[in-house]
């Protein structure tokens, strides 16, 4: 078997069997793409591709298990022993509709025209089962030397798949690499044609640049590129701060939501603007509640805590500062309060011994939510008497309020008689 050090062994050994099914057929076939790729630089497989000379229903004669996720393009998923493998036949393409798509693929009998066809030579790299690569574009070379190239002239690959561009970022940003310079120029030249790419496919790599270990590197070269700005919903590069985005350094380990309320803060966006933008970006409803909940918290805490306001005591401040976390919730808080400290001196609203007191206020809460209160709303009906209505939900917001704040123990008893204290203040 070839030895793979960054593949699970069982795929790599069903992987294996799958392609000397295909040579003891007469066919050929080789791992091919992004787990070669990943081999050869140490990054973790996670999934292995196949290329062979059988076509597709040559494919699926050989196998009992198969899937025709991309037929009309030559690829069939091969199930063994519960792992999935797309295997494609060796093809090239004709012109390529709205720059992503070709019209037409013609399936060929050689590899190296096969080759020929894919992105960047880092990814036109095969491998055979005894071990020997199919690299006819030095794409060892240029992962050795960490360089994203293009495979034959980069206006042409660029041209055909303006995806291709945002790609190349995304390499250069997750993989540490340079980019060669007629790649880079090819790019400018072809960037325009990103208008014609969905926003849900450019958003995918996007998520991966922030997901990456370097997402300062991937925005600085979509600054330098101006790439987005051609994108079908433009988002300008120059409204961005970088001097705020560097904070992206402090935050690599956090959820993805704050990072992307970061940027987008770095972007003076409001969380109406960022809502609208979102949605049109095509992040799910829950992605985009997350990064605008953030925005939102932000917007509402410079509002309602005027820290420079001297008629305003500590303890109405506090009581303040508790009705917004009660209002946004705990874990939109906290990222709030992480996003704050990674921002510039010349950049803070707040200063640090302002987040420390907020930190400090929120930790010392009791509870955080109405489902954690030790009294149901229907024993609130019960002990007034009264039918729902909306002083149920004003009454136990209340209640909330005062736990939370330390004011009125979270024991049932206490909380009856809180309820009575305000039944008589109220009349």
């Amino acid at each position: 078997m070839v030895k793979w050090n960054n593949a699970e062994a069982g795929m790599a050994e069903q992987s294996e069997n799958l392609l000397r099914t295909l040579l003891g057929q007469g066919f050929e076939g080789y791992w091919v793409g992004g787990c070669v790729r990943d081999e050869l630089i140490g990054r973790a497989v996670h999934d292995m591709d196949m290329t062979t000379s059988a076509l597709p229903e040559e494919i699926v004669g050989l196998f009992k298990h198969t899937i025709p996720t991309g037929i009309q393009h030559g690829t069939i998923t091969v199930m063994l022993q519960g792992y999935a493998f797309e295997v494609t036949t060796y093809r090239v393409e004709s012109t390529y509709e709205n720059h992503r798509r070709p019209d037409e693929v013609t399936f060929v009998k050689e590899i190296s025209e096969d080759l020929k066809r894919r992105d960047f030579t880092m990814n036109a790299i095969a491998r055979a089962v005894d071990g020997t690569y199919i690299d006819p574009f030095g794409g060892r070379q240029d992962t050795e030397k960490g360089i994203i190239r293009c495979v034959g002239n980069p206006l042409e690959r660029f041209n055909e798949d303006a995806l291709r561009m945002v790609r190349c970022v995304r390499f250069a940003s997750v993989f540490g690499y340079s980019i060669a310079k007629d790649t880079w120029k090819g790019l400018l030249s072809q960037r325009a044609n990103l208008q014609f790419i969905a926003l849900e496919r450019i958003r995918v790599e996007l998520e991966k640049v922030m997901s990456g270990n370097n997402p300062i590197r991937g925005l600085g070269l979509l600054r330098r590129s101006q790439l987005l700005d051609f994108a079908k919903v433009p988002v300008l590069c120059t409204r961005f701060d970088s001097d705020i985005i560097m904070g992206l350094n402090d935050v690599m380990h956090e959820p993805n939501s704050l990072k992307w309320a970061l940027l987008l803060y770095a972007g003076g966006f409001s969380s109406d603007e960022a809502g609208q933008l979102l949605r049109k970006w095509t992040f799910s409803n829950q992605d985009k509640d997350e990064i605008c909940n953030i925005l939102r918290l932000d917007e509402q805490v410079k509002q309602v805590i005027r820290i420079q306001d001297s008629e305003i005591s500590t303890e109405e401040r506090r009581l303040l500062w508790i009705r917004v976390v009660l209002d946004r919730g705990r874990s939109t808080t906290l990222n709030w309060l992480k996003l704050q400290r990674t921002l510039p001196e010349h950049r803070q609203v707040f200063p640090l011994q302002w987040l420390d007191l907020f930190a400090r206020w929120e930790h010392q809460m009791c509870i955080h939510h109405l489902k954690e209160l030790n009294i149901s709303g229907r024993e609130v009906m019960q002990i007034n008497n009264i039918a729902a209505g909306s002083w149920l939900g004003e009454l136990l917001h209340q209640l909330l309020l005062s736990v939370a704040a330390g004011i009125v123990a979270n024991d049932k008893n206490c909380l009856i008689e809180e309820i009575k204290r305000v039944n008589i203040n109220h009349g």
